[in-house]
């Protein structure tokens, strides 16, 4: 049984993890660290989960008493909190928030995208949990990066639910603002820039172009829908079979011949790419659900490769059937 902390227990992703968890065969929630709320019950905040546990949240750190430390926490805090922590050298570690995912000298964590480290983590101690737009526009780009085939600009317009916001409400996360209506932000300059680049030439190392990315709020609550097209002049055919070679011993992604649309992935730990060519542009349409594959279900995905485990133990989700 892998014995399990969370620090900072009260955003939606530490919601889904907790979900997650608690009907995982092999782990058992030892603490979920939340100053904020200590003493009050978890379903308190997380009422989905009304019926399911009776775990408190606690201001208390027993760190030795854990073999795996999940941060649900926000940006910035992760790094502070080891800077002023000791965490036993026993204890592995995966950090969901942005503090540990690029490639800097002396940096211990290991970028968790399966689909492009899987060896890695499974020998690892500490894994960086990938950030939601960039795990879904990865994962439509993977296969041509290692066949060298990205060589000029790419373009991706990616549409992205509330929850993407975080719990604390805000002017563009409200329901009143958010309904009937989107928005784009941070056009060019999103902050997964880095670490989609960074995956990118890991696997092609003359990668330089450009990836024109348009990141848009959608007035929906969960998911993430990514259209990207570049210049391809490789046939259709063998465009799928390098998407399907690439993917054909990982669990969670697939390609679909039929148009997809969002609802097939939302609520699990899927991404589904579907593939068209228009003339000499390629068109890939790449879609996860935010909360789960886009974070706390590739968490739990990346524990299940450090502890050795069937990488889908926990993760058998459904969709809705409407």
């Amino acid at each position: 049984m892998i014995r399990i902390g969370i620090v900072g227990g009260a955003g939606y992703t530490a919601g889904e993890l907790i979900r997650l968890l608690i009907n995982h065969p092999d782990a058992q929630i030892v603490f979920i660290n939340s100053s904020s709320n200590a003493g009050n019950k978890i379903t308190d905040v997380h009422s989905g989960l009304l019926g399911e546990t009776d775990l408190v949240f606690t201001s208390e750190l027993p760190l030795d008493s854990i073999d795996l430390l999940f941060f649900c926490t926000a940006h910035g805090d992760t790094r502070k909190f080891m800077e002023s922590h000791t965490v036993p050298e026993k204890v592995k570690i995966i950090d969901l928030s942005t503090d540990y995912r690029h490639k800097v000298e002396d940096n211990p964590f290991i970028y968790g995208l399966p689909e492009l480290n899987r060896r890695a983590i499974c020998q690892s101690q500490y894994i960086a949990n990938p950030g939601c737009f960039a795990t879904c526009i990865q994962l439509g780009l993977l296969p041509l990066a290692k066949h060298l085939m990205l060589n000029n600009e790419i373009h991706v317009n990616a549409i992205t639910g509330s929850t993407g916001a975080g719990v604390k409400p805000s002017a563009t996360s409200h329901f009143s603002w958010r309904n009937d209506n989107i928005s784009i932000y941070k056009p060019f300059e999103h902050q997964h820039l880095t670490e989609i680049t960074e995956s990118l030439v890991q696997l092609q190392s003359s990668f330089r172009s450009a990836i024109n990315f348009i990141p848009v709020r959608g007035n929906f609550s969960r998911g993430i829908f990514a259209s990207i097209y570049l210049d391809c002049k490789i046939e259709l055919d063998e465009i799928k079979r390098i998407y399907k070679e690439y993917y054909e011993d990982h669990s969670f992604t697939f390609i679909t011949d039929r148009n997809p649309d969002l609802k097939q992935v939302v609520n699990t730990n899927k991404c589904l790419i579907h593939l068209q060519k228009f003339d000499n542009k390629l068109l890939i349409i790449s879609m996860i659900d935010n909360l789960l594959k886009g974070a706390s279900g590739q968490a739990v995905h990346n524990m299940n490769l450090l502890f050795g485990l069937e990488e889908t133990v926990g993760l058998h989700l459904k969709p809705s059937a409407f």
